[in-house]
Formats: structure tokens, C-alpha cells, sequence
């Protein structure tokens, strides 16, 4: 079986599908993170997929070290790229042999997988109200953003205003939900010791995303102000991009990306690495149908997963919903905050191909909300 073309889509709001062919009518999907490069990311797949035409898709071990190993190598563009692409050859791979993913990766280690649903957009708000909607829909577990824009060090007016947000879910809902709260970077290192402390009361599910990851090595001192749970891995890929987070010591929780790490053995083999060191995982997941049935396949062979992000509802999701593309839906449907281990063959999603085609344009465009501090300087969003 050798590979003979890639095809690639750009759909609303933010989600880039790719689909390789093979001379054996055998095609697998994949996902690529469009960030607020789509266009470049598009590019790199179509010069990337040069350099596998002609190659048998079940080596996915040799095309993926083939493809990473340049001499100028990681980074997000080229990472989303390599992990679209071997998502989509394990696709093909299950396709060909009749098997899920996860068979080839040891098989089950557990009978249905926990998801959380996020409520709280950028800048939350009636994050009460969400929370005991989802509670009456089954949900364990929710997520949400802390805070907006923070400046380095700012006001303890805006700290207590998280306090308060925090506070209503806990008197809508009591204990009986657990809660995720989303730094999502834009806290600087001083703010961020405030509000992990603050914070801890509460007993959240996790903080996650404390500091910018590049300045990972603030999180030693953010653990001395809490007991609470510390997450992060979304803007990581590879193994040697979570090899110094494991040095640390004090991250509990990694959540890396299908979509964006690597693809899916080199998430699991992140796991691996995170189980050997008693960190637990959490995947990261916000995307489109195609990396999210992707990611399940790592959830369902990985003992120290504990609960999935998934994108039903999510606040930036304008323009189609993560179920308008598929035809098997009942794949992602949630019974009671759970969600059931497919078993269909490759990704175990049948995607609408025609829709897809009907509706993908060139030249999407998305792009993060550009935020302000309250003197001018630029905030993280």
C-alpha cells in the first residue's frame, strides 16, 4: 500500500481536516490546529505531504522520525502538521486491519471515559448558571477561565471578582461538581501566586495554564502557595518538550494535544513518560471532530488519563458544531459526563465528505482577540 495524495480543507470556525489517499482506496483523516496561521499551516502540509507520497502508511514510526527530524525541527506550525498527518495514517492503518487505534496501543484500560463541558467564556461570566445547566445535563466536571486581561501585578479588585465567579458555582452547585480553572496565561507570575492561593478554599479541580509556558520554571515557586492541583501542557510537543516539565516536580496534571504534540503515539508515549513519575492526564481538546475522536483513542490505552476536554458548546465555536461533519454521532454523545469507547475501525469516525468539501473555502481566517492592558501595553489573551 503506498500513499499517493493529501487533500486539505479549511472550515469555520478554526478547524483545518486533511485526508491522505492511498492506492488500496483506503483514506485516513486528520486535524490540524489553524492557530492564526492557517494559511501557513495549509502551505507546510502540502510541501510536508510531498516527502511522504509513494511511502506505505502503516510505517508510521519511520515517516513520523522522517518528517521531525530536520535539522531545524519542533515548533507549532511544523508540529500541528506532522500530527494531522499521523493521525491520519493510524486512520488508515485501523481501516486496513479492522481495528481501533487503541488495539494497537495495548488495547482497553478502562470501560468509558470522563469529559468535562466548559462554561465562562473569555470574559466570564454567569459561570453559575452554566455550571447547574450542565450538572442537570449529567456533567461531573466543568471548566472555565479565571480571569481576563491581568497586567503583572493589578488590582485586588480583579482577583476577588474571580473569587466571586468561583463562589456562585459553589453555591449553585455545592460540592457536586468539580471545577477546572483556566489561567490560560495571561496571569503573570506575581498574579498568579495571588490567586493560587486565594483560589484554594474553593478545592477546584485543577489550575491550569498558571504562567505562559515559557516561563515554566515559575511554576516551582507558584507550587509553594497551594495545595491545589497544577496543569499544563497545551502549548507543549513531544516528549522532550515535557522532559524538563517532569524534572520539575510540581506539575500534577499534563495535558497535551493530539493535534499539536505529535499525533497520537507520541502522546501516549507522553503519558507513559507522566505515569512513570505519577502525573496524571488530562488531554487538551478544544478543536474539531477529527482530533477529538483522536484523542479518545489515547484515552481509551491510557490508565492515568482521568477526564477529556471536548468542544460540545464551547464558547469560540462559531460556525459549525463538532457534530455537523460527522455521520456515525453517536460517537460523541455523553450519557451522565461520560462518554463511550468507540469501536469502529481506525479513528472509529465516519466523516460527511461531501459536506466537508461543500463548505471548506481557502483563505479562513481566525485570529485571536487582541487585549489590552488598562495603560495601553498588550495583554495575553
Amino acid at each position: 500500500m503506498k500513499i499517493t495524495s493529501l487533500e486539505v480543507y479549511q472550515l469555520k470556525p478554526r478547524w483545518i481536516f486533511i485526508k491522505i489517499n492511498t492506492d488500496e482506496g483506503i483514506s485516513g483523516w486528520g486535524e490540524l490546529i489553524s492557530g492564526t496561521r492557517t494559511e501557513t499551516v495549509c502551505a507546510g502540509v502540502k510541501e510536508i505531504g510531498n516527502c511522504i507520497i509513494g511511502r506505505d502508511p502503516r510505517n508510521i514510526e519511520n515517516i513520523w522520525q522522517r518528517i521531525y527530524r530536520f535539522f531545524f525541527r519542533g515548533g507549532p506550525i511544523s508540529m500541528t502538521i506532522l500530527s494531522g498527518i499521523e493521525m491520519a495514517l493510524w486512520d488508515i492503518k485501523g481501516k486496513y486491519y479492522n481495528m481501533p487505534i487503541y488495539e494497537f496501543l495495548g488495547g482497553k484500560a478502562r470501560d468509558k471515559i470522563m469529559v468535562y463541558s466548559w462554561i465562562g467564556g473569555d470574559r466570564p461570566s454567569d459561570v453559575s448558571t452554566e455550571a447547574l445547566s450542565r450538572k442537570e445535563m449529567g456533567f461531573k466536571a466543568v471548566k472555565m477561565n479565571a480571569t481576563d486581561e491581568l497586567h503583572y501585578i493589578d488590582s485586588f479588585k480583579k482577583v476577588e471578582e474571580v473569587l466571586e465567579r468561583i463562589d456562585s458555582i459553589r453555591k449553585a452547585v455545592g460540592k457536586e461538581i468539580e471545577i477546572g480553572i483556566d489561567f490560560h496565561g495571561r496571569v503573570h507570575k506575581a498574579m498568579a501566586k495571588v490567586l493560587a492561593k486565594e483560589l484554594e478554599p474553593y478545592r477546584p479541580m485543577f489550575i491550569e495554564e498558571p504562567i505562559l509556558p515559557e516561563n515554566n520554571e515559575a511554576l516551582t515557586e507558584i507550587s509553594k502557595y497551594t495545595s491545589i492541583p497544577i496543569a499544563t501542557g497545551e502549548r507543549l510537543y513531544t516528549r522532550w518538550g515535557f522532559k524538563d516539565v517532569i524534572k520539575s516536580g510540581v506539575v500534577d496534571i499534563f495535558q497535551p494535544d493530539v493535534a499539536m504534540t505529535g499525533g497520537i503515539l507520541e502522546t501516549r508515549k507522553i503519558a507513559a513518560m507522566a505515569e512513570a513519575f505519577d502525573i496524571a492526564v488530562a488531554p487538551h481538546a478544544p478543536y474539531g471532530p477529527i482530533a477529538l475522536a483522536a484523542t479518545l483513542q489515547v484515552d481509551v490505552c491510557t490508565p492515568n488519563v482521568f477526564i477529556q476536554e471536548q468542544s460540545l458548546g464551547i464558547h469560540y465555536n462559531q460556525g459549525f458544531d463538532l457534530l455537523d461533519f460527522v455521520k456515525n454521532k453517536e460517537i460523541f454523545q455523553y450519557e451522565n459526563g461520560f462518554v463511550k469507547i468507540p469501536e469502529g475501525s481506525g479513528l472509529g469516525i465516519e466523516i460527511d465528505e461531501e459536506k466537508v468539501k461543500k463548505v471548506s473555502l481557502e483563505g479562513l481566517l481566525w485570529t485571536n482577540p487582541k487585549w489590552k492592558n488598562y495603560d495601553g501595553t498588550v495583554a495575553e489573551w
